[in-house]
């Protein structure tokens, strides 16, 4: 009876370390920074799973020679204050969908469909604090618009 109990936590423990690791790794590369923000459409809310690259090196380098993004999972572009951004899609080798998000957490502008390996500038018609990329096609399977909020501790009031 004690070797069963002790195999059935070993097992439990396996278990658990294995999970706690996919949760850091992503397509054999360790994550910087890991994170959970919550999307708030007028349908649902959806729990995402997020790299942070808030330093100009993490910015510079983005989701480049990724071959694949899994779903409920982005990288949050933070920018430390409200600035025109301009993002592009050098050395990215899947579609992806930006949502443009002021400081309070507002998403102002949406580019779906960003073409992979475009050096062509996307812009915000406005200041915007951070871009959230996902995969192509979020956008439209999710109902995302303009208007919809972002809460994470990034925004003032989240």
């Amino acid at each position: 009876m004690g070797n069963d109990l002790s195999r059935s936590r070993i097992g439990a423990i396996v278990v658990l370390l294995i999970l706690l690791l996919g949760q850091f790794a992503y397509g054999g590369r360790v994550l910087a920074d890991t994170n959970t923000l919550l999307l708030k459409t007028e349908h649902q809310d959806l729990v995402l799973t997020i790299e942070i690259a808030d330093t100009s090196a993490e910015r510079s380098l983005g989701l480049m020679h990724r071959e694949e993004l899994p779903p409920l999972h982005g990288m949050l572009f933070d920018f430390n204050r409200a600035t025109s951004v301009g993002m592009w899609m050098k050395n990215t080798v899947i579609p992806l969908d930006m949502l443009f998000i002021n400081e309070q957490g507002e998403i102002r502008f949406i580019k779906q469909d960003a073409v992979p390996g475009s050096e062509v500038p996307i812009f915000s018609p406005e200041p915007v604090r951070a871009v959230l990329e996902l995969a192509a096609g979020f956008v439209k399977d999710h109902g995302v618009k303009v208007g919809d909020q972002v809460r994470h501790p990034l925004f003032d009031g989240n």
